[in-house]
């Protein structure tokens, strides 16, 4: 339907009688009524509308894709973000952050005392801009004279990087969809420059998209499975995000071997928190954080027999399934 991708136009009319349909798969579909719309334009490279819905406050789409939701954004980037920086041997002091637009990344990164510079790469400053108006939680990210924003892309940036920059880089990339603009980050080659790029003891992460029951074969093994080719550990987990209707995943790659890849006991989470992160978390501790590498059987089987490597040189790629919206009138 190609009302799926033409949401900005639809979401101007002061009318806000109207609700947000969603193709999560084929065949699935969820409505959210919208109650406020606070922005709905066209950047230089996609639309980009910030609403309130009902079910999950305020919330950022991108191309008409839900990217975060107000009511558990928080779950997403703690999950993203605290993890490997737990795990870091010393506590990490440079990070590079690609993609990140809402800054809530870069607000979760600079959360750690140890991080002397934190370098967010987004394409679109108007994206950055917009949030950094109607996103008051991520106000103190702009004014941390660690952070340091720079609007271009993301690949090439870091490309031009020395080698050995980044003791943490993190993908918080849009999800790979086929003519989209980031499927080639998600590619054995980018995998390869990034890894050139991580100090001795550094850790690589990114997002892997829809990781439940059904649909973590679409990327989620698929980006496991490449970052093994250049990467001698790698480590996925999943968490459930409330508005994804979906768990999510993330895959960890180490630069240097950890023994016991992503373990840690309980008692030792919580006191790295207490020792390394400012502020109380919302969603991770001890407990929670033993259940992000505990995947199910079928995860743990589907992983193990994973062949598809991604790569721009084969012409190979996985894409998750555009899930495009469109406006209906309420009835």
């Amino acid at each position: 339907d190609p009302r799926d991708r033409e949401v900005a136009p639809e979401l101007r009319p002061s009318v806000m009688s109207k609700l947000i349909e969603e193709e999560l798969e084929p065949g699935f579909r969820a409505l959210y009524k919208i109650e406020k719309v606070l922005h709905s334009g066209q950047s230089q490279f996609q639309t980009v509308d910030i609403v309130d819905l009902a079910p999950f406050g305020r919330t950022l789409l991108i191309d008409g894709m839900i990217q975060s939701c107000q009511i558990d954004e928080f779950v997403y980037h703690e999950c993203l973000v605290h993890p490997a920086m737990l795990l870091h041997a010393t506590g990490v002091k440079t990070v590079y952050i690609g993609g990140g637009g809402e800054c809530s990344t870069a607000r979760e990164v600079l959360r750690h005392a140890s991080v002397t510079k934190c370098t967010m790469v987004d394409i679109d400053a108007e994206v950055v801009n917009f949030c950094k108006m109607h996103l008051p939680e991520n106000a103190g990210v702009h004014t941390d004279p660690r952070f340091e924003l720079v609007i271009d892309d993301a690949k090439g940036q870091l490309e031009g990087a020395p080698d050995g920059s980044y003791d943490l880089i993190i993908m918080d990339l849009d999800d790979p969809l086929e003519g989209g603009p980031c499927y080639q980050l998600y590619t054995k080659e980018f995998y390869e420059t990034c890894l050139k790029k991580l100090a001795p003891g550094g850790i690589f992460l990114t997002q892997s998209g829809q990781a439940g029951l059904k649909l973590h074969t679409s990327v989620f093994t698929p980006i496991n499975a490449t970052l093994k080719t250049v990467f001698k550990q790698v480590v996925g987990y999943t968490q459930a995000v409330y508005s994804f209707c979906d768990e999510w995943g993330w895959n960890m790659a180490f630069a240097t071997p950890r023994e016991g890849g992503m373990a840690i006991p309980v008692a030792e989470v919580d006191a790295l928190i207490k020792a390394r992160i400012t502020g109380e978390l919302k969603f991770l501790d001890g407990e929670s954080y033993q259940g992000l590498p505990a995947l199910s059987k079928v995860h743990r089987a589907n992983l193990a027999k994973e062949t598809r490597v991604m790569s721009v040189a084969t012409g190979t790629f996985s894409f998750m399934h555009s899930q495009g919206l469109c406006v209906a009138e309420s009835k």
